[in-house]
């Protein structure tokens, strides 16, 4: 499994506050943009491969899908573009989401052995000391009942982030 370069993707995903990340943030909108002033999914997905070249984050679908479903509803009030589209307001949130749920995916896949996109019993026991490391000491076969909330045997994704988030997972290598 390649390295992530931290430092490159936070800085390539600009969701500071300040004057000077709102411009950069300004400039990654537009080149998106396909001109009507609302991102898609598509443009989005194209954007991160040939605007910012991080083609990890790229390779992460289900991150870009989550961060941009909830971004993507996070202004509902006047909303030209109903809630199939990003629109600048809500691109911040974007990048902050992404960067999140980028972090979530590669936990999600140091912990999925096999590359089947699910995690099974034996693989979260298995990785108990790294899952440690993230967010502190668990019983292993009672944290993944408490994860598996659809029961199928196996935790998907989107559970995975659901507990995460509660959990307050860490990376130990990644660059906040």
């Amino acid at each position: 499994m390649p390295e992530i370069n931290w430092a490159e993707v936070n800085a390539k995903l600009p969701h500071g506050r300040s004057d000077e990340e709102k411009a950069k943030r300004k400039a990654l909108f537009d080149s998106f943009d396909n001109g009507n002033g609302m991102l898609s999914l598509a443009e989005i997905d194209k954007g991160i491969r040939d605007v910012l070249h991080l083609d990890a984050v790229f390779d992460a679908k289900p991150a870009i899908m989550r961060a941009f479903q909830i971004a993507k509803s996070v202004v509902k009030s006047n909303k030209k573009s109903g809630d199939d589209f990003i629109e600048w307001k809500e691109f911040r949130f974007f990048l902050l989401s992404l960067r999140q749920y980028f972090e979530y995916y590669e936990a999600f896949t140091r912990i999925d052995d096999n590359s089947d996109h699910r995690i099974t019993l034996e693989e979260f026991v298995a990785a108990k000391s790294k899952i440690e490391q993230w967010v502190g000491p668990i019983k292993p076969e009672a944290e993944f009942k408490v994860i598996d909330k659809n029961h199928g045997g196996f935790i998907l994704f989107d559970e995975f982030c659901d507990w995460a988030i509660k959990k307050n997972l860490d990376l130990e290598d990644d660059i906040d």
